[in-house]
């Protein structure tokens, strides 16, 4: 049997908590276990580094998922130092009217974190991913498409009563 997926999360600040958390709660939804770390590539690189060394020797499908607001280097140094799939889920910002998010767009050639908003849609995208590995996740992210195309169809159809 393969070994089971990993969803690690690494948020720059304790201040992304709250972004987390909602990723967390999807990733629960899916059954995706997760780790959660805070490590900043601006203050701890190091710590960082090391960290995705250590998961990097470990066998089991992965996916980073990385929380950083401002200046987001946690993104693009973690895609660069891993070979798993990094997903930048930057938390909102309307300070300097949202420009923070040019820092997760713009990555230098050979870096390329997917950059994905919302929580939801980055644990869903963890989801996918890990489906090509596990039928039974990939049911679960079908079941997911459908209660919401469900959603959709029952406000539809009460438009017209």
């Amino acid at each position: 049997m393969p070994p089971s997926p990993l969803a690690i999360l690494l948020f720059g600040s304790p201040s992304d908590q709250d972004h987390v958390s909602k990723i967390v709660a999807a990733l629960d939804h899916f059954g995706i276990e997760s780790a959660l770390h805070i490590a900043s590539a601006h203050k701890t690189p190091r710590r960082l580094l090391d960290l995705l060394d250590e998961y990097e020797s470990n066998p089991r499908p992965k996916v980073y998922i990385t929380v950083a607001g401002r200046s987001n280097a946690l993104s693009g140094m973690a895609d660069a130092a891993v070979a798993s799939p990094v997903i930048a889920c930057p938390p909102s910002a309307s300070s300097f009217g949202g420009a923070d998010i040019y820092s997760s767009l713009r990555m230098p050639s050979g870096v390329s974190p997917m950059v994905i908003l919302e929580p939801e849609n980055a644990a869903l995208a963890t989801a996918k991913i890990f489906g090509l590995l596990v039928p039974d996740i990939t049911e679960k992210v079908k079941a997911y498409q459908e209660n919401h195309q469900k959603r959709l169809e029952e406000a539809d159809a009460g438009l017209r009563g």
